[in-house]
């Protein structure tokens, strides 16, 4: 068995773990389904790209240990927290503001380009602190400290994640085309969602800034 490979049951109990992880509710979750109704499933999936794009900066970050130095350190973890949070915060706001939650667009109103939500599904993991906490206290629950393939294991378990996550987030995506298609005719409903919208990325905001270092 080539070294960088965990044991089966490992291998197992992590994809378990992941799928646990990939289903429950988020922040990158909540821009899936708002850009998706908004934009379209092609921005649905651009996000989609981007927030799994972020797992892997942050997989690697934690295979090579600088994860660790911005967890350490309370001052780069505290900026962490404040940028992760402000981002959450502006998109609560543009959710009620300019059309990015829930509410679908109005005819002839400005789409982003896939990029622009491709940098969004990006920005969304890259500046949450809870997403660097979970890739450098509980991905390495799964592979030996002295093992000397540690990093590149953590590495496979980061793939892994992506992996595993994939089949969750399309079916989210194509469920929120559903939801657009199905759901989203009356005006009321629209402005409902859009509201409750803003308020998830709000209080997961809030979530991030109480967000405890643990060493």
């Amino acid at each position: 068995m080539p070294e960088f490979l965990p044991d089966l049951t490992i291998i197992l109990a992590f994809a378990l773990a992941a799928i646990v992880l990939a289903i429950t509710p988020g922040p990158d979750m909540a821009l899936f389904i708002s850009r998706t109704v908004n934009f379209g499933t092609k921005h649905g999936f651009a996000t989609v790209l981007g927030a799994l794009t972020g797992i892997a900066v942050h997989t690697m970050l934690a295979a090579f240990g600088i994860s660790l130095l911005i967890i350490a350190a309370p001052a780069a973890f505290m900026a962490l927290k404040i940028l992760g949070a402000g981002y959450l915060i502006w998109l609560a706001i543009q959710a009620v503001r300019s059309g990015a939650g829930l509410r679908l667009s109005k005819p002839g109103a400005k789409v982003p380009s896939l990029k622009a939500s491709y940098l969004t599904g990006l920005g969304i993991n890259l500046t949450n602190p809870k997403v660097a906490l979970f890739f450098v206290t509980f991905l390495p629950q799964f592979v030996s400290p002295g093992d000397p393939a540690a990093s590149a294991k953590l590495v496979f378990l980061g793939l892994e994640f992506v992996i595993v996550s994939l089949p969750i987030v399309i079916a989210i995506v194509l469920g929120a085309r559903w939801l657009t298609d199905t759901l989203m005719k009356s005006e009321t409903v629209q402005k409902a969602l859009n509201w409750s919208f803003a308020a998830v990325f709000a209080a997961f905001a809030a979530t991030i800034l109480t967000a405890q270092a643990r060493h």
